[in-house]
């Protein structure tokens, strides 16, 4: 694993990159490249928190589920039902857009970010959105062409039923129902706070190119004001606790099986979206294994530069891992996913999972 790492950052020149496993029968290590911060030099670590972005969709869907699994929440239910007049213009219809399908990707709703994709980073970085004001400037943009498409705004539709059914905020039912039981002490919702509590990964990313097409210098992108995504992108954790909380939940610690069932029921995932393979669930990727089977979790990436993803294998084994630069060519990416395989094909921590000191 600490090989796939440092192809990350010596190839592909990702500042750092970390990444931490749990094995029911071979316990817990961790392995890391590169530096957390560029200016001091401080080596990356496993433990440093970091921006997990769409990880957090698993844990909103998560909550849904647990919802539905106490009937307060239906997931074929129409969204007009809790939320109603919301999801109305412009061809979208919230009567005929079920919770099963915001989870699942499929409601037609377009992605409120992508409208923030041509902005300068400085008019929106420290920003407070509301939910309500992003689901309205999804709902003004050109409907998706594809019946899966990716988008964000689906999981804020979601936490906002989730605050309709309990009275409480998406924030305070996760913490509720999921960092509090699970112990998950390095794992919070930020609000407006533009910096990251505790020991965390500067982020970067890449400023616009100069006027003659070469790449822009990097730019530190840690303090961000992360309300534009909101349930579906603004935790914060590490990626011992990202394994935690996919171990309990495919542990069955957080859903009975039949409930985790409905998360795992799953659609082809557009693969220029996601990767070639992919299925989605219930704010799950499903995902093939190159030692066969199929690892189920979900990746992240935050514009200040943080990438992240969980996954667990057939086995139990789960990987979280952790980069302060998001991959830039689609080699990086499909280097990035291979640490993944890296990491759940092998049988203990030999040679190829050698833990770092």
């Amino acid at each position: 694993m600490t090989d796939s790492l440092g192809v990350l950052v010596d190839r592909h020149g990702i500042p750092g990159a970390a990444a931490a496993v749990a094995d029911p029968r071979c316990g817990r290590w961790s392995a890391a490249r590169g530096v957390a911060d560029l200016d001091t030099g401080r080596p990356m670590a496993a433990r440093d928190r970091l921006r997990i972005g769409s990880v957090s969709k698993t844990f909103t869907a998560t909550v849904v589920v647990q919802l539905a699994a106490r009937g307060r929440i239906g997931l074929d239910t129409p969204v007009e039902r809790y939320l109603p007049g919301l999801i109305r213009g412009n061809g979208h219809d919230g009567r005929t857009i079920t919770v099963r399908e915001l989870l699942q990707h499929t409601s037609g709703l377009p992605d409120h970010v992508e409208a923030f994709a041509d902005r300068p980073v400085n008019e929106w970085r420290f920003r407070h959105f509301e939910p309500r004001e992003l689901i309205a400037t999804a709902l003004k943009m050109p409907p998706p062409d594809k019946k899966w498409h990716y988008s964000t705004t689906n999981t804020l539709v979601a936490g906002l039923i989730v605050e309709k059914v309990t009275g409480r905020g998406i924030e305070a039912e996760v913490k509720r129902r999921i960092l509090r039981p699970l112990g998950l002490r390095d794992t919070y919702w930020p609000g407006d706070r533009t910096h990251i509590e505790g020991p965390h990964s500067r982020s970067y990313f890449p400023a616009a190119q100069e006027k003659d097409g070469t790449p822009g210098p990097r730019v530190d992108g840690t303090e961000w004001n992360v309300t534009f995504g909101g349930a579906g992108g603004a935790l914060i954790s590490t990626p011992a606790d990202v394994d935690r909380f996919f171990g309990a939940l495919f542990g069955g610690k957080l859903l009975p099986a039949r409930w985790l069932a409905e998360m795992q029921r799953t659609v082809p995932a557009d693969p220029d979206r996601l990767w070639p393979g992919a299925r989605y669930g219930l704010g799950l990727i499903a995902t093939p294994l190159e030692c066969g089977g199929r690892w189920w979790g979900h990746s992240g990436t935050v514009p200040g530069g943080h990438r992240a993803l969980g996954a667990i294998g057939p086995g139990g084994r789960t990987v979280s891992l952790a980069l302060n630069q998001v991959p830039d060519t689609d080699r990086a990416e499909q280097d990035f996913r291979a640490v993944v395989d890296s990491a759940l094909c092998g049988s203990d921590r030999t040679e190829r999972f050698k833990e770092t000191p």
